[in-house]
């Protein structure tokens, strides 16, 4: 067994690269969301003749999604992932373009940022997994009879790593899915189908921990390994804490645009 100072010098050192979290094979667990996203992606894919991945990170979810139109464009909008997407991504002949990223769709930030660097009605299929959006600029580069999917990380997903570095849980509305519905709503886009779930995830040992928190950093911002190692040290030594359980709680939203026909019958009524 692995001594303490052994799992933070691994979990600290541990290179970090795109959205790869294969070191934490075998040292984590996890129980799948009861809808897959890729699944759900490709079934309009199959169909599209052109889609926006948003937010793509290193291009790990983007790359396995078959079918794919053969006019697929990625963005990402934190620079060091952009490198990285590009190089996974360039043997499929997705371009990756780098944008400004959108504010938070919860907090009471500007609206100024989130503008998409695309021309209007340009794609028939924009997906998004884990990324804020500008519903605005997304209903502006669908085409018409268009699709938006996305995965959204709701509240609540790291209340026990917050319990765990005895951190006060932020207080949270249940859900963030109606705030995710209206926005689409007001920009014209019509739900078609909107569900919540939980993606169980088990981390083994305080390694884990720790580069989970190095990876997924806004997850609790408040943490810094200097000001919680005493109490990652009580938790390694308490074996009641392991497997430490994280409920990463998601919601699935896919909208679409009218169509010219769908305008004009709505008009006639």
């Amino acid at each position: 067994m692995r001594t303490f100072d052994e799992l933070v010098t691994e979990a600290t050192s541990a290179p970090i690269t795109g959205w790869d979290f294969s070191w934490l094979a075998g040292r984590s667990s996890v129980d799948r969301l009861p809808w897959s996203y890729r699944r759900v992606v490709a079934q309009y894919a199959a169909v599209a003749a052109t889609m926006l991945d948003m937010g793509t990170g290193g291009g790990e979810q983007l790359s396995e999604i078959s079918p794919r139109p053969r006019r697929t464009v990625a963005t990402e909008a934190w620079p060091p992932n952009v490198p990285v997407a590009a190089t996974r991504l360039r043997p499929h002949s997705i371009p990756v373009v780098w944008d400004e990223g959108s504010p938070d769709n919860t907090a009471d930030a500007s609206k100024d940022r989130g503008r998409l660097p695309f021309r209007s009605g340009a794609f028939a299929l924009v997906i998004n997994r884990h990324e804020a959006f500008r519903a605005s600029e997304v209903a502006r580069v669908l085409a018409r009879g268009g699709t938006f999917i996305t995965q959204q990380v709701d509240f609540h997903s790291y209340d026990a790593l917050y319990e765990l570095l005895g951190l006060d849980v932020p207080h949270e509305r249940e859900s963030w899915l109606p705030v995710a519905r209206q926005q689409v709503g007001d920009a014209g886009l019509t739900v078609q189908q909107a569900v919540r779930g939980e993606e169980r995830t088990q981390f083994h040992d305080v390694g884990a921990v720790i580069y989970y928190l190095r990876v997924v950093a806004w997850a609790v911002p408040e943490f810094s390994l200097d000001t919680h190692l005493a109490r990652l040290q009580a938790a390694h030594d308490n074996s009641a804490e392991w497997p430490l359980t994280l409920r990463l709680r998601r919601f699935l939203l896919v909208a679409t645009k009218q169509t010219a026909s769908d305008e004009t019958a709505s008009e006639e009524t």
